[in-house]
Parts: C-alpha cells; structure tokens; sequence
C-alpha cells in the first residue's frame, strides 16, 4: 500500500509543539518527538547507539534462540537472554502468542524510556507502534487502511494516562505478520511491548465486521489493557478508555 510505504501516516502522530527526527536501523525505524530545545546532535547520536546496542543484544539472542525467533506460541526465553526478549516474552505470553508479536512495541518502549530520562515529551514510533509520555493532552490520528475512518478518527489521550503505549496491528496494511483481516486493532496499555503483542493477538481474530466486538472483549480482558479499538472496512467497535475524535 503506497500510503504505508511512504509512511505518510506518521503524520497523524505529529505534534505542533515537537520536532521529530527520524532513525532508520535495520528493520528498526523510529519516528521520534521530542520539545525543541532539546534536540541536540548528541541526542541523536546518543539514541543511534542505544538502538545499535538493544538490536546487537537481541540479534545475538536470536541467533543463539531461533525457536524464540520463530514461534508463534508463548516461550520462556534461556537463562541468557537479554532483558528486551525478556520484555517482549513477557508481552507476548500474556497475549498468548509468540515473542516476536511485540519486538516493535518493546523498541519503541525501550527507546522511550532512554528519552525520557532527558525530555519531559517523548514520542517514539516504530512501525506504527508509539510510546509516549506527556504532560498535556494529546491526539493521536488511526491509520486503518483503505477504511474510511483512515485520517478521520482520532484518539485523544488526557496526561494523566501517561506514559503509555499505543500500538496497531493490521491484517490489511504493512508487512507484520496477522492472521486475520482487520483494518486496525488499537491497544493502549502502560507497556508498549504489551499493547503491541494485544494488538496482534487480538487482529488474529479479525476475520469480518461480525468479528470486532470479540476482539475488543478479549483485549480488554488482559490485565492492565486499558483501552481497545478494532476497525474493518466502515465499522468499529470500542471499549475501555478509548476517546474518539476528529483528525
């Protein structure tokens, strides 16, 4: 799809009051908001070698682990595993499915817990996945493909719900792995690495329209989701703190 090639649908993500630069490793590509002022060559350079470092410790495992790589089931990582797989087995076994559903969400997270340790606002977009932290409310717009809610809807987060990770997952959009046929799933939680591995797990039951309102239920009922949006073609179903707004 040309709009996810281009990537325009970060701009559903910018704020105003940020500046945004971008990082692209590997299969690593953030998207990253932070205030002005702090926007400085060596924070840049500071977040190149951080995502170099949690990619080397993660490649390294999976190198060492390929059943981690490969498995769509829950597993428990060896006892030398990186605290990111750590993370990421944790998500994803809560979700019930495997590691890999929340590597995404987990980078972003990790990411974003390294900015915030020197910005008060922190956005951080990996693939469509986004950590945030803010002190003002925010408006994040849905990408839902070819659905006409795309750059239609948006959700509104208040401050006192952050941090907090936003993360999609599509059966009908990008290139991640879904086994099922939603325009977009939208899980909210504290944990980025969480909301992603809900995401996936909950799209995999998106077959048709008739479909969304299980995905939502099943969402909400993981512990510390708190929100959950499904969309296919010009329906949605919602629960928990979603907001919706305009774009």
């Amino acid at each position: 799809m040309k709009e996810y090639v281009e990537r325009s649908y970060r701009l559903l993500h910018r704020q105003q009051d940020l500046v945004f630069f971008q990082i692209a490793i590997k299969e690593t590509d953030l998207d990253i908001g932070i205030a002005h002022d702090k926007l400085t060559a060596g924070l840049v350079d500071g977040v190149k070698q951080e995502i170099i470092k949690i990619r080397s410790q993660l490649e390294q495992y999976i190198t060492a682990d390929h059943t981690f790589y490969h498995t769509l089931e829950p597993y428990t990582p060896g006892p030398g595993a990186p605290e990111i797989a750590r993370i990421m087995a944790r998500a994803a076994a809560t979700a019930g499915i495997g590691p890999m559903s929340a590597v995404a969400g987990a980078i972003a997270q990790h990411m974003g817990l390294y900015l915030a340790r020197r910005c008060r606002e922190v956005i951080v977009e990996n693939g469509g996945d986004i950590y945030m932290r803010s002190e003002r409310k925010r408006k994040i717009g849905v990408f839902a493909g070819s659905s006409p809610f795309t750059n239609r809807l948006a959700l509104e987060i208040e401050s006192h719900r952050m941090p907090l990770g936003i993360c999609t997952s599509s059966g009908t959009v990008g290139h991640s792995l879904s086994l099922g046929h939603a325009d977009a799933v939208v899980i909210m939680a504290p944990s980025a690495a969480l909301a992603d591995a809900v995401a996936t797990a909950a799209a995999n039951q998106v077959q048709n329209e008739d479909d969304l309102q299980t995905a939502v239920e099943f969402a909400m009922s993981i512990n510390s989701v708190t929100g959950a949006l499904a969309i296919k073609n010009d329906q949605l179903a919602a629960a928990g703190a979603i907001k919706l707004a305009p774009a």
